[in-house]
């Protein structure tokens, strides 16, 4: 690989002063290379410690339930919910919470009874759509749980965003929640993004109080976690007077945990903790009502509002604790685990390449090994979490395998390759264009799709680190017509796609940056001419 090290290299260690100890210049880069590994994963990983808001003696008010197991979706038929799934989650959210918000009746029989064991209100909804004999359904058992339960139903929800849906009019959900308060004793509400409230004023009549959904990340112009809490504040400030003297509560507020960037709205583990507590802090000292979305990560979101939907929860989908609410907090909390991963890698690559070819080579394999070891590890936690369906989990695994046949490529092309090495570097080798080809079409593919439907989209960035600085480095021989076509889409895309994102969005930066490093390293193949 034609890299040029001699700026890696401390003052007053030259490289012919390397040259004479090749084994040294080897263990130098091994050193360096592993000090960058460790550092890549416990920058990503570290803890960042914020003020606690909930304790054993300060419970929050209420929090979003839907008792899906991470397996399960609202969709599945049959529908089947466990009573043992809801007894271990109130007791759970019990610890923290005063209240549960639920959003439709169906299969919920059992959930006043455990939530009267474990101490816990309720704010039951019902789940109101196009379909009147479904709504009908759903607001005869919200009515009879109502009235069966007075004690542990503190308020009843006439229909979630059904106007933002447009699944029903302004004033049939009007009617809808008069039926509802002549035939039930507690305080009746309707909840939808706080808009939708100003676009459809006939409502708030109807209702004892407001319920508005306030989710920063979501909002046509999406607020960056330091602006995030004032919005919240300055719509909660118009609401209270406008509405004055009904109260008005925020339903649903919180924020994405994992997912995509929107402009300057970044979702991370630490982002949610910072929202989440410093909501609750200006809630409690404002003395608003609120209900946090949500209790549990809800995976099957995913499909229908991309990877971001399914990471709100203050727990995972397996029920553990983010940290979101009390105690250190990390972006990445399997970064221990990804390391000894990564070192696997690391010597992997070291093995593959075997003995090197020069002093050069030397310090260049370890580097490479370690910036390959941390592309796959994060390309790896990437689509844990943003994959979704089977079609998804192929195209990663072919992005992977592409991957780990260039690595090879590039470790064999170092080596001094004796035995199967040479066999091997000899078959990548003559179809290292094909290689290039691959990684082109992906990368255009995938650059097309975030300019043209990018919302639920994530950025790829880390896939294609490892082809472009590859071949950018050592350009081969490829099909011209068809690389030439690839170089355009995606350099011609590359401006649309910033433009679309926001120049203040990270991520989009980062994949523009990467999508350059693929251009020049396709445009550079292009002028290689075949032997």
């Amino acid at each position: 690989m034609q890299v040029t090290c001699a700026a890696l290299l401390p003052h007053g260690l030259t490289m012919s002063a390397i040259s004479r100890f090749p084994f040294a210049a080897y263990f130098f880069a091994c050193l360096l290379g592993l000090f960058a590994l460790c550092g890549f994963w416990y920058g990503l990983g570290k803890p960042v410690i914020l003020p606690d808001v909930a304790s054993a003696t300060h419970k929050l008010q209420c929090a979003s339930y839907t008792p899906f197991d991470k397996d399960q979706s609202p969709f599945d038929v049959p529908f089947n919910l466990r009573p043992e799934r809801m007894d271990a989650d109130l007791a759970l959210l019990s610890k923290s919470f005063e209240c549960i918000r639920t959003y439709s009746m169906t299969g919920l029989e059992a959930l006043p009874d455990l939530a009267r064991k474990h101490g816990l209100k309720l704010m039951i909804g019902a789940w109101v759509n196009s379909n009147p004999v479904d709504t009908e359904k759903e607001v005869d058992l919200l009515i009879a749980s109502a009235n069966a339960n007075a004690d542990v139903v503190s308020a009843v929800i006439v229909g979630n965003e059904a106007l933002l849906r447009k699944e029903v009019t302004g004033p049939q959900l009007a009617k809808l929640i008069n039926n509802v308060k002549n035939q039930v004793k507690q305080p009746v509400t309707y909840a939808d993004v706080w808009e939708f409230w100003l676009k459809h004023p006939e409502i708030a009549p109807a209702v004892d109080f407001l319920t508005i959904h306030l989710l920063p990340y979501w909002e046509d112009d999406p607020s960056n976690i330091d602006a995030a809490l004032q919005h919240v504040a300055e719509v909660r400030q118009v609401f209270g007077n406008r509405f004055a003297p009904k109260d008005v509560m925020i339903g649903e507020t919180g924020w994405p945990s994992e997912g995509r960037q929107r402009e300057t709205a970044l979702p991370s583990r630490v982002n949610e903790a910072k929202f989440i507590r410093g909501f609750v802090t200006l809630a409690e000292q404002q003395g608003w009502h609120y209900n946090l979305i949500e209790a549990f990560d809800q995976p099957w979101k995913r499909a229908s509002e991309g990877a971001v939907g399914g990471y709100w929860g203050l727990f995972d989908a397996d029920r553990q604790d983010k940290g979101v609410l009390a105690g250190p907090v990390t972006n990445v909390p399997y970064w221990s685990q990804w390391l000894v991963a990564g070192g696997l890698i690391f010597l992997g690559i070291l093995l593959v390449g075997g003995r090197v070819r020069s002093t050069r080579s030397a310090l260049v394999l370890p580097l490479f090994a370690a910036v390959a070891a941390c592309s796959l590890g994060a390309w790896g936690d990437l689509a844990r979490v943003t994959t979704r369906f089977n079609s998804e989990w192929l195209w990663v695994g072919l992005l992977t395998v592409l991957n780990l046949l260039i690595i090879a490529h590039a470790a064999l092309t170092l080596s001094s390759r004796t035995g199967w090495r040479e066999s091997a570097f000899n078959f990548l080798e003559r179809h290292a264009g094909w290689l290039v080809a691959a990684s082109g079409f992906a990368a255009a593919v995938m650059m097309l799709e975030l300019v043209f439907d990018p919302r639920y989209r994530s950025f790829p960035s880390v896939a294609f680190i490892v082809p472009a600085l590859v071949y950018l480095c050592r350009p081969v021989s490829v099909p011209r017509r068809e690389i030439a076509l690839l170089t355009f889409i995606i350099g011609a895309s590359i401006a649309p796609q910033l433009f679309r994102e926001g120049l203040q969005n990270q991520q989009a930066w980062g994949w523009a940056l990467v999508s350059v490093l693929m251009v020049a390293a396709l445009w550079r193949c292009l002028r290689v001419r075949k032997a």
